[in-house]
């Protein structure tokens, strides 16, 4: 059967003492909603409806910035989760299939739970997600009969005998279209909220003689983000799961707890990472690569046998081909540098190709922005580009051609060819003392007035 995703998405989150939206701070390089996005995408959810509320704007150009097809409703009145609900349901309209309810501000559901959640749905007519809590604080609690699920409580309505539950509801919820949105038409708001929830539905759903069951995950599973500690938590737990995933897949971090990995990083078997190592979005790594202490990776790929850093930085469109180094205070951004070229020292490469087994000298610059526009270095194979060369683009070097050391270069070099591009050296004989004696001379005078 066809599924469907509704991902609440609307509430103003005033622990935050934010002006940006709840859902839209970030864990692991992504906002919130985008996790539950992401799990929702791994289900193959044939429609996936965001409800926005506080700051709809901002929330729906994050939502179709990352996924376009992800539709966004308004829920311009916060009336409660069973209200935030029935927002979706024309976005719905002639879908089938089975509908779960997310949460934009519960990042770590994980696709596995959910499919879960759909094979129990084969059963019952409503399945709610469900945890064994260390501590039930206010949780709402699901009152079970065996494997049947007589109803949620809400803390706020619960009596002392209920609060005494420990399995508690997480809020993801599981139903056919239908009966969702026929069951929701029911939900009342006679409660010490004043709110429509969307939990009341499993007792609406008894009241009609169809079944509802709860499925158990764990407990770290359902955290929700409240307040910035809360989200400082989830960081934790991400980068812990993301560190103990990369070891368990093959890749070496010698100081683990100093690597941070984005939600989306893909790292090779038998890569090493050294420590101070930030991984940004959309980074992938190929195998038997080195990473070396405090670079910053993000928006790149390193191909096989590649070296990085240490302290060095990799931005958005940087593309290293087998076996190359890049090596100290080095920055690549926009570039191709193809396969055992080399960038070793406190250069930045911009919007430009390097070829194969070229070599960059030490404090080389693409000179690549005009002040208006960007423009394009094109570096040949096999070429030695000498320290302190500037490459005024939009430039070309040849095949096997040469620059002298603090060159700029403003022109084309064919193949084969040395370039030399400065002023020409004039030595003064004994102007430098000179110079330097008058100097010294009125400091002296200075310290005397």
């Amino acid at each position: 059967m066809s599924v469907a995703c509704v991902i609440l998405a609307a509430g103003m989150g005033t622990r935050m003492n934010s002006d940006l939206p709840k859902v839209l701070h970030q864990v692991a390089g992504a906002p919130m909603v985008v996790h539950s996005i992401k799990a929702a995408t791994a289900i193959e959810a044939e429609r996936i409806v965001v409800v926005t509320g506080h700051g709809a704007a901002q929330v729906t150009k994050a939502v179709q910035d990352w996924n376009p097809d992800t539709a966004t409703v308004e829920q311009t009145e916060q009336l409660g989760t069973a209200h935030a609900v029935l927002q979706a349901r024309d976005a719905l309209a002639g879908f089938s299939g089975d509908v779960i309810v997310l949460y934009g501000d519960t990042p770590f559901i994980r696709p596995e739970t959910l499919e879960t959640m759909r094979a129990a749905r084969q059963s019952h007519a409503v399945v709610v997600l469900g945890f064994e809590a260390a501590d039930p604080d206010r949780y709402g609690r699901l009152k079970m009969a065996g494997d049947t699920l007589d109803s949620i409580v809400e803390f706020k309505d619960a009596t002392d005998a209920e609060k005494a539950i420990t399995f508690c509801n997480s809020g993801v919820l599981c139903a056919d279209a239908t009966t969702l949105f026929s069951l929701l038409d029911e939900v009342g708001n006679d409660n010490a909220s004043g709110e429509f929830y969307l939990t009341d539905i499993v007792a609406i759903a008894n009241e009609r003689g169809l079944s509802a069951t709860a499925v158990t995950c764990p407990e770290a599973e359902t955290m929700g983000v409240n307040d910035r500690a809360q989200l400082a938590a989830a960081e934790r737990i991400f980068q812990a799961n993301a560190r103990a995933e990369a070891m368990e897949n093959g890749v070496t971090l010698t100081a683990p707890e100093t690597v941070f990995f984005a939600h989306d990083t893909v790292i090779g078997r038998d890569t090493i990472i050294e420590p101070n190592v930030i991984f940004g979005p959309d980074v992938t790594i190929e195998s038997g690569t080195r990473i070396r202490a405090f670079s910053h990776l993000e928006g790149c790929h390193v191909s096989r046998g590649a070296t990085v850093g240490p302290f060095a930085r990799l931005r958005p469109g940087a593309e290293l081909a087998e076996d190359v180094h890049v090596g100290n205070f080095c920055e690549i951004k926009n570039a191709t540098i193809d396969e055992g070229a080399k960038v070793n020292h406190l250069s930045y490469i911009g919007d430009a190709s390097v070829g194969a087994r070229t070599n960059i000298g030490a404090g080389t610059i693409t000179c690549n922005y005009d002040g208006v526009f960007k423009h394009r270095t094109t570096i040949g194979r096999e070429a030695f580009i000498g320290s302190n060369t500037m490459l005024v683009a939009p430039v070309t070097v040849g095949d096997r051609a040469l620059t002298g050391s603090g060159s700029v270069i403003t022109q084309d070099i064919p193949a084969d060819a040395l370039s030399v591009a400065r002023a020409k050296q004039v030595n003064k004989p004994g102007l430098g003392k000179r110079l330097m004696d008058s100097l010294r001379a009125r400091k002296s005078a200075k310290k005397e007035q």
